[in-house]
């Protein structure tokens, strides 16, 4: 892959993160796991370049996330729709998602862990970590039935420095 400014991304963010779903890969090379998104944003914050996520703090990910300081978001080719599938709705916890998908894990040049086959790889470099609350929502009782119960937490929204961006 080859290396480029942030702001040479030539990608619509909507079209990446909306349609495209991506990656969100967090912990060690020894020990890592790997998650679908599709709710999250690209931008610039503090005069500089950030990508902003969103994860249930019971994901299994989620724990990984906060344990190391940075995180990948990995935006993969369309032939590898049935492996995002997979790893949106099954849990690292459960099964190897590496050993039941076609999805290949490899270290960027900063140690980080991401998708082999990604056409695009952001690097991550948390800034701003905050918990959803309920009473933080202009209409609760709009947004609550689709998309929250009881059983569900509301999201942890990472905010993040891009420190690296990489393209195929």
């Amino acid at each position: 892959m080859k290396q480029i400014d942030f702001t040479e991304l030539k990608q619509n963010p909507a079209e990446l993160i909306g349609k495209q779903w991506m990656l969100i890969t967090a912990g060690t090379p020894d020990k890592f796991n790997t998650m679908t998104a599709s709710w999250g944003g690209l931008g610039f914050l503090w005069n500089r370049p950030v990508a902003f996520v969103f994860v249930r703090p019971n994901r299994h990910t989620a724990g990984f996330m906060d344990e190391q300081a940075a995180f990948t978001l990995s935006f993969m080719p369309e032939k590898y729709r049935a492996d995002l599938i997979f790893c949106g709705r099954n849990s690292g916890r459960d099964v190897d998602k590496m050993a039941a998908t076609s999805l290949h894990a490899h270290t960027t040049p900063n140690g980080l862990v991401a998708m082999d086959d990604a056409d695009l790889v952001l690097e991550c470099r948390k800034m701003a970590v905050a918990t959803m609350q309920e009473g933080d929502f202009i209409d609760f009782a709009e947004v609550s039935p689709q998309w929250y119960d009881p059983t569900n937490p509301l999201h942890k929204v990472y905010i993040c420095e891009i420190a690296a961006t990489y393209v195929r």
